[in-house]
C-alpha cells in the first residue's frame, strides 16, 4: 500500500486530496497545525493523523518521527500555504513577505528534508509541491490571463520560489518523481471562496501527480491541462 503524507490538509485542497487519495487505497497521513481540526478531518476520511507546522522545526521533526515510527512513506505532498496580509503593495513590508515565505517556501524545504530518509527507503517515491500560476512569470505577463490581473509580492514571488525549489530537487535526486502543480483559481477559505474552480477539480492534477510511478515526469510545472511556463 502507498503510504502519502499531505501538509495543510484538514481543509481546501489538502483535505480534498487526502479524501481521493483514500479512496484510491493510500494510507493517508493528514498532517496539520490545528490538532483539533486535524483529528476531525482525519476521522471523517479515514486518514492517520500527525500534527505537524511547517513553520516549526521540532514539529516537523517530531511529525517525521511518528511517521517513521509507524513505517515508511512514499508520497508527500508540500500543500501547506498561506496568502499572507491582504495589504496594497506600497504597505506590505519585508515582515509581511517573510512571513508568507516561512510557510510557503521555508516550510517545503523543512519538511522535505525531514522527510527524505523516509522517501529514499520506497520503491517509488514521489514528492509534489502545491505551486501557482501566479507564481508563473509567463502566466503572470500574459493579458489573456486572470493571473495578470492580480497584483501581490508576497504570495506570486512565494510560489515562484517554490517552483526553482521543485527544479532544483529534481536535479538533485533524479530517482524520485518531484513535481510542481498549478490547481487554479479554486473555491476555498484561502481566497474566501471567490475562486471559479470547485475543490475536486482543483485538487485532480495533485491526486494525478501524487499516483505518478517511476515511468512519470519529474522536474515539471503542470495543470490539470498540462505543462505551465516557468
Amino acid at each position: 500500500m502507498t503510504t502519502t503524507l499531505i501538509t495543510g490538509a484538514n481543509k481546501g485542497l489538502g483535505r480534498e486530496t487526502a479524501r481521493r487519495l483514500v479512496a484510491d487505497g493510500h494510507d493517508v497521513w493528514l498532517a496539520a497545525r490545528d490538532s483539533a481540526k486535524g483529528k476531525v478531518a482525519s476521522e471523517e476520511l479515514g486518514a492517520r493523523f500527525v500534527e505537524l507546522d511547517v513553520t516549526d522545526e521540532a514539529s516537523v521533526t517530531a511529525a517525521a518521527e511518528r511517521v517513521a515510527g509507524s513505517g515508511g512513506l512514499d508520497v508527500l505532498v508540500n500543500n501547506a500555504g498561506i496568502v499572507g496580509a491582504r495589504k496594497a503593495v506600497p504597505e506590505l513590508t519585508a515582515d509581511d513577505v517573510r512571513q508568507v515565505f516561512e510557510t510557503n517556501v521555508f516550510g517545503i524545504v523543512r519538511v522535505t528534508r525531514a522527510f527524505l530518509p523516509l522517501l529514499e527507503r520506497s520503491t517509488n517515491p514521489v514528492i509534489v509541491n502545491v505551486s501557482s500560476g501566479m507564481g508563473s512569470l509567463a502566466v503572470t505577463t500574459d493579458a489573456s490571463r486572470l493571473e495578470s490581473t492580480l497584483i501581490s509580492l508576497a504570495y506570486p514571488a512565494s510560489k515562484s520560489a517554490v517552483n526553482m525549489l521543485t527544479s532544483q530537487y529534481a536535479k538533485a535526486f533524479p530517482h524520485m518523481r518531484i513535481n510542481a502543480v498549478d490547481p487554479g483559481y479554486t473555491a476555498t477559505d484561502f481566497n474566501q471562496h471567490r475562486g471559479t474552480k470547485p475543490v475536486d477539480q482543483g485538487a485532480e492534477i495533485i491526486v494525478r501527480m501524487a499516483q505518478l510511478d517511476q515511468s512519470g515526469p519529474t522536474g515539471t510545472f503542470v495543470d490539470e491541462h498540462g505543462a505551465v511556463p516557468w
